[in-house]
């Protein structure tokens, strides 16, 4: 009977406005998607950015939380289009010496490429992917709840709280665990010297092992139609190109769920939000953000270590201490001469993306945030380093800066792709005690800076929607 009294507006087409859109919609409220944009996706999106036939993510392109998502694991999106690709390995780490630590789905192959560290690896990793899908439930799910496995949970946390550095250095004793570490845990877009740094490298550390890090076939853009098309498909309607100013635009809807930034909520919002509650959006602090580059190829990247293409994910930075300088330089306003490069060459496991012979890929570094410089020069040079001659690959280059990010997406405030700053603060109280509530009657946040945060997972939004349903219960 819920359908037949109550409507719903959700402000974004991104992954988490889809997943709100959908938790209500499968609940019978009647639910329209607004999205400002021509297409559906948010920073998940798919375009021809260089060349024809080069087909480019244009934001996000690896996904081992869209593949482990409690949420998306439950949709049945392969009815609609969705298939992932998992590559030979995870991720690939290449050395100076002309090796890559490689990230393997197996514990134990990942072990045997560390060597005096194996035994830590399996010891410190193995119990997470044991119990990786109770983990992930509690590390995914709503951030104020009784644990329900509190041992592994506790387990979990013992270590997690720790700076990265600080783990690597109690327990790493080699230089090729402590690199692939510190790669893992650069994901968090904080100095790696950081309170809770570590969580981020053991999460992404144990993904690797539990589900992996696919790409989509087709390319992002395939996962956020897969999404689109299976609201649609329980009555939703969605109004591509049509921009929400003023949520007075959206009439007498029972419930709003804006899958937007603090600082979108703080404008379009105005008066509908308390003094108080309009001061904390504005306070919401925001990360670093990325300089990104997109490569047409003529061939794959020439790796030094072969290894390498075996891995969708490549992480550019060579030891643990660079990793850390290079993560530390954009909170202190700087780019690093050797950053922390991001790599992913998704053509090496997909033909659709890119003509017959030819391939894709792209990099990012981080910035500070709102920066205006150009990071070309200095990513090239850091894939240059790890496979010589790769410029000579390159058929045309697409960038993007922070600003240009932005004006693509409006979420992606100064480059900052993850929704807002990952501190300890921001962990806990994302955007604010009140978390996907915004204390208007019928009025919620559910983009990347709600809980848990940043990364394709669609728990944000589902996870606002589930309080609306409380609400209009």
């Amino acid at each position: 009977m819920l359908g037949l009294m109550r409507r719903a507006a959700i402000v974004g087409a991104g992954p988490n406005g889809l997943s709100a859109a959908i938790t209500l919609a499968r609940a019978g409220v009647a639910t329209t998607v607004f999205e400002a944009a021509e297409t559906v996706g948010g920073a998940a999106r798919t375009a021809e950015l260089t060349l024809p036939g080069f087909r480019h993510d244009v934001g996000s392109s690896v996904y081992p939380f869209g593949v482990a998502s409690p949420f998306f694991r439950e949709l049945p999106l392969e009815r609609f289009g969705l298939r992932w690709i998992e590559p030979g390995a995870a991720m690939a780490h290449p050395l100076d010496d002309g090796t890559a630590v490689m990230l393997e789905h197996s514990i134990e192959a990942t072990a045997a490429g560390l060597g005096v560290d194996g035994d830590t690896w399996r010891r410190l990793i193995g119990p997470l992917v044991e119990g990786w899908p109770k983990l992930c439930g509690e590390l995914l799910g709503p951030v104020v709840h009784v644990p329900r496995h509190p041992l592994l949970l506790g387990r979990f946390g013992l270590f997690a709280m720790l700076p990265a550095t600080a783990l690597e250095k109690m327990l790493f004793r080699g230089e090729r665990a402590r690199a692939l570490f510190a790669g893992c845990a650069a994901h968090s877009v904080r100095p790696l010297e950081s309170v809770a740094t570590a969580a981020v490298g053991l999460v992404f550390a144990a993904t690797a092992h539990a589900v992996g890090w696919p790409i989509v076939e087709g390319g992002a853009q395939a996962l956020s139609d897969a999404l689109a098309k299976y609201f649609v498909s329980l009555g939703g309607e969605i109004r591509t190109g049509t921009r929400i100013a003023d949520l007075r635009e959206l009439g007498d809807a029972d419930a709003i769920l804006c899958d937007v930034s603090p600082r979108q909520l703080r404008q379009i919002a105005g008066e509908r939000l308390s003094l108080e509650y309009a001061e904390k959006m504005e306070r919401f602090a925001y990360g670093p953000g990325v300089f990104k580059v997109d490569w047409a190829l003529s061939g794959p990247i020439p790796w030094r270590a072969k290894e390498c293409l075996r891995a969708a994910t490549v992480h550019v930075g060579g030891t643990m201490e660079e990793i850390a300088a290079a993560e530390s330089a954009p909170w202190g306003g700087e780019v690093a001469a050797r950053p922390f490069v991001l790599v992913t060459q998704p053509s090496l496991f997909d033909v659709t993306r890119a003509p017959a012979g030819k391939h894709t890929a792209w990099a990012y570094c981080h910035v500070p945030n709102g920066w205006e410089g150009s990071a070309v020069e200095a990513i090239e040079a850091q894939v240059e380093r790890f496979a010589p001659g790769f410029r000579e690959c390159v058929l045309a280059r697409h960038t993007m800066g922070t600003r240009a990010l932005e004006q693509w997406d409006a979420n992606l405030i100064g480059g900052d792709i993850s929704g807002g700053a990952m501190t300890l603060g921001q962990m806990v109280a994302r955007p604010a005690m009140s978390l996907y509530r915004t204390g208007t009657k019928g009025l919620y946040l559910c983009s990347a800076s709600t809980p848990p945060g940043g990364g394709v997972h669609g728990m944000c939004g589902h996870l606002a929607a589930l309080r609306a349903l409380e609400d209009l219960g």
